[in-house]
């Protein structure tokens, strides 16, 4: 039977997080919002939308709100030729494909910020295929992103494990059916991740490589 392995990217597989926080960090600045990075840290892995409205007032003017998001995506567009994908990441990725399981990027990023990161994972050989921000209603931490990355490949939600670095990431895997596995390079705290529903913590992707047997990959489903 199809077993499917879905995975975050930004702060799980590739090394993005502070670059984010930095970036939208001064969108805010240049916004005229005073937003304090640590609060930014915690707010990624929500869409771009949800992030805004996590991190501002109610009460602010909304209509100033896309031109925040654009410059994020600006400011963010300067580092894509410097990603690096976090130590042997892309070699997980072939294992587990190796091994039988279905692999699918499940990400908020699109078109030149997903192919920045596709590009620094260089992993493209193991990818079965690729969720997106564009293919849902309602981005993490509602289940709709992670069911239709199952959708794509037709496995069903006991088939699968899913890896992400926020707490975002564990709720829309618990929601979904799905088992979730939390890293810890994103930077978000192990208690966090487990309170959000994490099965297993790992450091990241190299040490998920050398504990995969006993991890939720080498449990039978």
């Amino acid at each position: 039977m199809e077993r499917a392995a879905l995975f975050d990217v930004d702060g799980t597989l590739v090394d993005t997080n502070h670059l984010h926080v930095v970036a939208w960090w001064e969108a805010f600045r240049q916004g005229g919002h005073r937003v304090p990075t640590h609060a930014v840290h915690r707010a990624l892995g929500l869409p771009g939308d949800r992030l805004i409205d996590e991190l501002l007032a109610p009460s602010r003017d909304r209509t100033a709100d896309a031109g925040i998001s654009a410059a994020h995506d600006t400011l963010y567009a300067t580092s894509f030729e410097r990603l690096q994908a976090f130590d042997k990441a892309g070699e997980l990725l072939r294992t587990l494909a190796d091994d039988g399981w279905t692999i699918v990027l499940v990400t908020s990023a699109k078109d030149r910020e997903l192919t920045a990161l596709r590009r620094a994972l260089d992993a493209d050989d193991a990818l079965t295929d690729t969720a997106t921000a564009d293919d849902v209603e309602e981005g993490k931490p509602a289940p709709d992103p992670v069911r239709h990355a199952l959708s794509l490949v037709g496995v069903s939600e006991d088939r699968a494990v899913f890896v992400g670095d926020s707490v975002w990431d564990m709720r829309a895997a618990r929601r979904a059916g799905v088992v979730p596995a939390g890293l810890l390079c994103g930077g978000i705290p192990r208690a966090d991740l487990t309170g959000a529903g994490a099965a297993a913590v790992y450091d990241d992707p190299a040490d998920l490589l050398a504990r995969l047997r006993t991890s939720p990959f080498g449990t039978p489903a």
